[in-house]
C-alpha cells in the first residue's frame, strides 16, 4: 500500500483513486502500491465523496472523523489523510 509519513505520529497520506457508482463497497490495493476504492454512490453533490470517507474509516478501523480528503475532491484520483490520534 502506498503511505506517506506526514511526519506526525499516526497519520498517514494514501493515493486513492474512486470508482462512484459501483455494484458494492469495496477496497482494493492496486499493483502500483496506491488503493482503489469502490463506492455506489453516484458522484454528485459530494456524495461519493462522503461515502469514499465512510469506507475507508470502515476500512481502516477509524471513526470517520479521522480520515480527510486533503487533495483532488473534484477528481476519481485523490489523496487521503488518515489521523490515527484523533
Amino acid at each position: 500500500m502506498s503511505r506517506q509519513s506526514t511526519g506526525k505520529k499516526g497519520r498517514v497520506v494514501l493515493s486513492v483513486r474512486v470508482q462512484p457508482r459501483a455494484s458494492r463497497n469495496e477496497v482494493l490495493q492496486c499493483g502500483d502500491g496506491s488503493l482503489k476504492v469502490r463506492v455506489t454512490a453516484p458522484a454528485e453533490g459530494g456524495r461519493a465523496n462522503r461515502m469514499l470517507l465512510e469506507v475507508l474509516a470502515e476500512h481502516f478501523g477509524v471513526r470517520r472523523s479521522c480520515v480527510r480528503i486533503i487533495s483532488g475532491e473534484t477528481s476519481r484520483n485523490k489523496k487521503i489523510e488518515i489521523d490515527e490520534g484523533r
